[in-house]
């Protein structure tokens, strides 16, 4: 007995709707199962058995995460440079993408090569500390800004996407008498905007979720904190009093104070947290960020 093609069409759009239900819930659960954790009592959430919903709701942990004096200042901070690292360096990455996708350029496979070994040689961290010491930047605001504002393989997939582009708009904008810069502003870029998209939000989640620098080049000043480094002093503050508990040296008043949190309640409420700007973010640059991926990934 043969199936219709009627029958056998919507037994596969039936096949195929339970299937991606299947991966929305596969892929949704961890993030699901985090802020259920985060809404729980944090005693009780180490006792584990918790998924989609929160056994003893409470709000106590997000309470001690925002205890903190210093996560308004450290907000700003975060904010700011991942915003000005991010417009900052796409303009820098762009420019330097630009100019090597250009054919006419003489240097073009040296200086490639040159971005690319960057990306192979790197010189250590104390190296690096000791040439932010002498540019100025060692407790300076402007560290979280300037060493962000150029990465060679940000730069190899802007010009990889260029030199997808078609000679003839560039051409027709020289016959037009503009200039290079020009015509990598008002020619170039509307039409980068996937690519751009794309490394724009790389950029913007590494900015936003550094604390390293902020704890090797600027701890020394408490105005300079950002929001992932003072998270993670309370996720360590929440760890040690884990421990001491355990070895019984807490006090009365420390006791009742990890009794109100504990490192896996923390842990899960800092990554909502930490979380949340971006993906208020993603869904305005998702058709872009696809669309960048597969253009960078197949033209070379």
């Amino acid at each position: 007995m043969k199936i219709s093609t009627k029958t056998s069409d919507r037994l596969f759009d039936i096949f195929n709707t339970i299937f991606m239900l299947f991966i929305v819930v596969l892929m949704l659960y961890p993030f699901l199962n985090t802020l259920a954790v985060s809404l729980n009592n944090a005693t009780d959430s180490i006792k584990g058995g918790i998924y989609l919903w929160p056994r003893i709701f409470t709000l106590k942990n997000y309470e001690s995460v925002f205890e903190n004096e210093l996560l308004l200042t450290a907000f700003v901070n975060s904010v700011a440079r991942t915003v000005l690292s991010t417009v900052g360096g796409l303009f820098m990455c762009s420019m330097a993408g630009y100019v090597v996708s250009r054919k006419e350029f003489i240097a073009n496979k040296f200086v490639t090569i040159y971005f690319l070994m960057t990306m192979y040689v790197s010189a250590g961290l104390i190296p690096t500390y000791f040439l932010f010491r002498d540019l100025g930047l060692i407790n300076n605001w402007w560290v979280y800004v300037v060493p962000g504002l150029f990465g060679a393989f940000n730069v190899i997939v802007i010009r990889t996407y260029m030199q997808g582009l078609p000679d003839s708009l560039v051409e027709a904008a020289r016959i037009d008498g503009a200039g290079e810069f020009r015509t990598y502003i008002q020619i170039v870029l509307p039409i980068c905007k996937p690519v751009l998209a794309t490394v724009g939000l790389w950029m913007a989640v590494g900015n936003w979720n550094d604390w390293f620098t902020s704890y090797i080049f600027a701890s020394a000043r408490k105005e300079l904190t950002v929001l992932q480094y003072e998270l993670m002093k309370v996720l360590g503050s929440a760890m040690a009093a884990m421990g001491n508990r355990q070895s019984g040296a807490l006090a009365a008043q420390g006791a009742q104070a990890f009794d109100n949190i504990s490192p896996i309640a923390i842990r899960a409420t800092i990554t909502i947290v930490a979380a949340v700007p971006i993906l208020c973010v993603y869904p305005f640059l998702q058709r872009y960020f696809v669309q960048g991926v597969h253009i960078g990934s197949v033209k070379g």
